[in-house]
């Protein structure tokens, strides 16, 4: 069977897609506009009728020292957000809280069992019951461990590498990545190896502070064009920062960018390890719980704005956030049991210092100066995860 290409409606009254024969029968009734789409100048009077869509960071050294040659146009939300950080000080890397070992009732004994009886094979659910789907878990059990030991960018670039950027320039432009990320309706996928293309980046070459927001949205283009099915144009990125940076400058960035990456763009970020481990989690519930995963969904992508979690594994950060977001929906039972440790090959001994500095963030964020992703994860779609906050840690746990 011939399957029909589908075209994207970008404006007008019918999103979603439709087959090039309903199209035809919409454009007839002139309910569509012409086949060849929207022109350029149409489509930014579009954008510019969402002021939140041309939310331009623009030059981000503009929010850090004086602007020469720039109206009172540029002026962006983003500028507020340097006040804050002036008052809140530098992003660093979060505090690591000591747990009080303290008697929890409420702790069922055959789940709180944390160490070498968490591999018994009675204790453990496989994913799928469906035995063609047991042999290709089986088989994926044994890709995603090398996945562990791949490339990541050094954790201190900052100190070794870069003198013109701070952390707080890369919290702030992350903060609005993802911003525009959500403007765009880019998968989350997009955004994790965004993140991932600019540290690494970063943590191989200096660069000047004028030039770090170009540097993020070219690595976006970039992911965009790895990640997505119709990625975003380069005109559209040139026009989200109000045109501060050309299309062939994006073109010369994007050259750049490659060659440090040695045109190797997969890398496994904490979603890819967080999207498995969330299935193992899911096993135990008789129906699966989207408060679950929206509020590990939630810490994990709080960890991209810290630079600080840089220092700990993808996989490691993606496990904590499965177990602080058990932890906070539910403490009468253990938050890691024997199907999660077999899936993630973690004991919570291992994770303690990841999950004690994850709880710090989440139970910080109100406090935190960026607010794009918590603001993002209070909406009800999202059933106000971000308002949740996880109970003390115990001990115990561990």
């Amino acid at each position: 069977m011939k399957r029909e290409n589908n075209v994207t409606l970008k404006v007008g009254d019918h999103p979603g897609r439709l087959t090039r024969a309903r199209a035809a029968a919409f454009r007839a009734s002139g309910q569509l506009p012409p086949s060849k789409g929207v022109s350029q100048q149409n489509e930014k009077q579009l954008v510019k009728g969402n002021p939140k869509k041309r939310a331009a960071l623009q030059d981000v050294s503009n929010i850090f020292c004086e602007t020469k040659g720039r109206g009172s146009s540029n002026v962006t939300k983003i500028q507020s957000k340097k006040g804050k950080l002036d008052k809140a000080g530098p992003i660093g890397a979060s505090k690591v809280l000591k747990g009080k070992s303290l008697p929890h009732p409420g702790l069922r004994s055959e789940d709180a069992i944390c160490s070498d009886n968490f591999a018994d094979d009675a204790h453990l659910r496989l994913i799928s019951q469906k035995k063609d789907v047991e042999i290709a878990v089986a088989k994926r059990s044994g890709i995603y461990e090398p996945l562990k030991l791949s490339r990541r960018p050094h954790p201190n670039y900052m100190e070794r590498v870069q003198q013109d950027i701070t952390q707080s320039m890369r919290g702030i432009l992350v903060d609005w990545l993802v911003e525009v990320s959500e403007e765009y309706k880019l998968v989350p996928d997009t955004l994790y190896l965004t993140v991932y293309l600019i540290d690494w980046f970063l943590s191989k070459t200096y660069i000047e502070r004028r030039r770090l927001q170009l540097l993020g949205i070219t690595c976006m283009l970039i992911a965009s064009k790895y990640e997505e099915i119709n990625a975003p144009r380069i005109e559209e990125f040139c026009f989200i920062t109000d045109n501060t940076y050309t299309k062939e400058e994006v073109l010369k960035m994007e050259t750049e960018v490659l060659k440090f990456s040695a045109y190797q763009l997969f890398a496994p970020t904490t979603k890819t390890f967080l999207r498995r481990f969330l299935q193992a989690a899911q096993a135990s519930y008789e129906s699966p719980s989207l408060e679950l995963e929206f509020l590990a969904n939630y810490l994990a992508e709080l960890t991209l704005m810290n630079y600080g979690f840089l220092n700990f594994r993808p996989s490691m950060i993606a496990a904590s956030a499965v177990f602080l977001a058990r932890w906070t929906l539910d403490r009468s039972c253990h938050p890691w049991n024997p199907t999660l440790q077999h899936y993630a090959s973690y004991k919570p001994s291992e994770l303690k210092t990841t999950v004690l500095a994850l709880q710090d963030l989440q139970l910080n964020s109100k406090d935190f100066p960026l607010t794009a992703i918590r603001t993002k994860y209070e909406q009800e779609k999202f059933k106000c995860v971000a308002a949740l906050s996880s109970p003390e840690l115990l001990d115990t746990l561990f």
